[in-house]
């Protein structure tokens, strides 16, 4: 069964706003665990655990994290990006970017293992292999810099002088190179322009992303949402279209992976909901896609378009 985009596009940026702190005032934060600070514990008075424990929205989050590796505050990115981490523990970009941090502060086999753990997440990404190539430089284990170096070389090869990340690429090889002459003193340059994107930068992208999906341009759709994660990390919106996208082009197991990615950032996002509901119909999933429907009658006291979306689809089915 297949909806039309532009119908299906137009309505779930419940919580997508360009302004991130704005982002939290719409959608629900989720807590971080008990021990991470907070009120209880002698603090004079009662309140359950889950009620004292902070609450971290994790694009808020990303953001500060962003903004203090551009200012340097290594100590505050970590902060910020293990808080996001606790969320979304398979993001990528987050891995990356709380790799970043502890390289900042000189930790580089931490950094070195999150910047494994983002590579194994997103092979495809070019700032994680530049960086893991950089972090095994600087331990001295020259064998698998140069593997990595050869991982990106293969990656130019591939892509000569045409595709939009030569830059990038030919960035990240010059700088492992150098860095296997550096070796010791080996350093990630957060100078490097594709590092981090611009909150007006991922907006744009998220919303030429929408515009492409509209077209049934799905490839290009998630090239441009993968630009607006760099910016916002994993943020349920963009979690939610990745998903859309990937499984208009059929690719139901990696849309199923981005819908459940989005639902554990925010558990009430409507929009996963329904199209998580949806792929379980075209799925053949009855009753998966009900369970789904009845999520959101829950949350729909008076009625909401993606119930009655997902309730239309089930009928279909039948």
């Amino acid at each position: 069964m297949v909806q039309e985009a532009e119908v299906e596009m137009k309505r779930h940026s419940i919580c997508f706003m360009s302004t991130v702190a704005v982002f939290s005032a719409w959608c629900p934060m989720v807590a971080g665990p008990a021990h991470a600070a907070g009120g209880g514990g002698g603090g004079g008075g009662y309140s359950a655990p889950s009620e004292s424990a902070p609450k971290y929205d994790p694009a808020v989050e990303y953001r500060k994290g962003i903004e203090a590796l551009q200012a340097k505050e290594f100590k505050a990115a970590k902060t910020a990006f293990d808080r996001v981490l606790l969320v979304a523990p398979r993001d990528a970009n987050s891995n990356l970017m709380a790799g970043m941090a502890r390289a900042g502060l000189d930790d580089w086999k931490a950094a070195r293992k999150l910047f494994e753990k983002a590579v194994k997440l997103d092979d495809a990404s070019i700032l994680a292999h530049h960086q893991l190539g950089i972090a095994h430089a600087r331990l001295g284990d020259r064998a698998k810099a140069e593997a990595q170096l050869a991982t990106l070389k293969t990656k130019s090869d591939t892509c000569a002088t045409t595709c939009p990340q030569s830059t990038d690429l030919k960035t990240a090889i010059d700088a492992i190179t150098t860095a296997l002459v550096a070796a010791p003193q080996a350093r990630i340059d957060i100078t490097t322009p594709m590092m981090f994107a611009s909150a007006a930068g991922g907006d744009h992208a998220y919303g030429a992303a929408v515009s492409l999906i509209n077209e049934g341009r799905y490839q290009a759709a998630i090239d441009d949402l993968h630009r607006a994660q760099t910016s916002f990390g994993p943020h349920p919106d963009i979690l939610t279209y990745l998903g859309f996208a990937n499984r208009k082009m059929g690719r139901f197991d990696m849309a199923e992976t981005y819908y459940r990615q989005a639902l554990t950032v925010a558990p009430h996002h409507r929009g996963a909901t329904e199209y998580y509901g949806e792929l379980m119909v075209e799925r053949g999933d009855l009753a998966g896609a009900r369970l789904k429907l009845a999520e959101l009658d829950r949350q729909c006291a008076f009625g909401c378009y993606e119930s009655d979306e997902l309730r239309r689809w089930i009928a279909a089915a039948l």
